[in-house]
């Protein structure tokens, strides 16, 4: 087993291939929630320690710090036992009392290797849930009257209403440039509605990999056209273009506790059921 650094952008692709081979309905990552975490922000990297475990040209581990103390990993089911590899290398790093990792209740394996070495699940506090649904059947968007909806055309205005949907964000128009620079965004799954101005207010990005699923992310609506059913609409149009694109799948990942309930109540509205949530652990 060679274990290395990463050093860019063919490391992001070995780690997004080995969420792609690894992926079920139940898992945590997706290609695209990899493009979208280490690109919406630039400058970051020297606070994100990351190492690849490989052999014979494949990736079968990865774990990616955040620092100063959660942990972000994947390991291929079939190598359970480089969880404790990762999650070493993880303690070396980061002090007792620091360490946070998340995972998926569907990654039994890396639940268990977390309870073998001592860490405790939380019980409270914030949580994303896992939603999936087949994309045979969709309906049709219908956007408020004097808004339109379409694939994104004015990249600045696209930035700032996810600056003011996600305020305060680090997301800028050069890190966008760098998202919509990589694998596997693609511009005609960047949906956008449109107010009555000509200006953005709302918009949802997919992400299709190769396996035909479509995860959602992001989706957000600025502060001032909330309520009026914009991203349900936005939503539903990139859908209808993701299938186009051949998509079979959708699956996104909105919270799923109490104290933000809004997200998971619109994509169950939109068809999306239930297979997982985030659990977090600490040692």
């Amino acid at each position: 087993m060679i274990v290395t650094c990463y050093g860019g952008p063919r490391d992001l692709r070995a780690m997004q291939e080995l969420a792609g081979r690894i992926w079920t309905p139940r898992a945590r990552w997706h290609a695209g929630d990899l493009t979208w975490g280490r690109l919406q922000h630039l400058g970051r990297e020297s606070d994100w320690p990351t190492m690849l475990w490989r052999a014979e040209r494949r990736t079968f581990a990865w774990g990616w710090i955040e620092l100063p103390g959660h942990l972000n990993l994947a390991v291929d089911p079939d190598r359970a036992e480089l969880a404790h590899d990762v999650l070493r290398w993880f303690e070396e790093i980061v002090p007792p009392g620091e360490r946070q990792v998340t995972v998926s209740s569907g990654d039994r394996h890396l639940v268990a290797a977390l309870e073998e070495r001592g860490y405790r699940r939380e019980q409270d506090g914030p949580f994303l849930v896992r939603m999936v649904r087949d994309l045979d059947v969709l309906p049709i968007p219908e956007p408020p009257p004097g808004f339109r909806l379409e694939a994104v055309r004015d990249v600045p205005g696209r930035v700032a209403a996810h600056r003011a949907a996600f305020h305060p964000s680090w997301v800028t128009e050069e890190s966008y440039a760098a998202v919509r620079a990589a694998w596997p965004y693609r511009e005609d799954l960047d949906w956008c509605a449109i107010d009555p101005d000509g200006r953005t207010a709302a918009y949802c990005l997919l992400w299709l990999d190769d396996r035909q699923v479509a995860l959602i992310q992001p989706v957000g609506t600025v502060p001032e056209h909330r309520g009026k059913g914009l991203a349900k609409a936005v939503s539903l149009a990139a859908l209808h273009a993701a299938r186009a694109a051949g998509a079979k799948q959708a699956v996104v990942a909105p919270r799923g506790d109490d104290g933000y309930p809004v997200p998971a109540r619109l994509f169950s509205g939109l068809g999306f059921d239930y297979t997982a949530r985030n659990l977090i652990f600490t040692d």
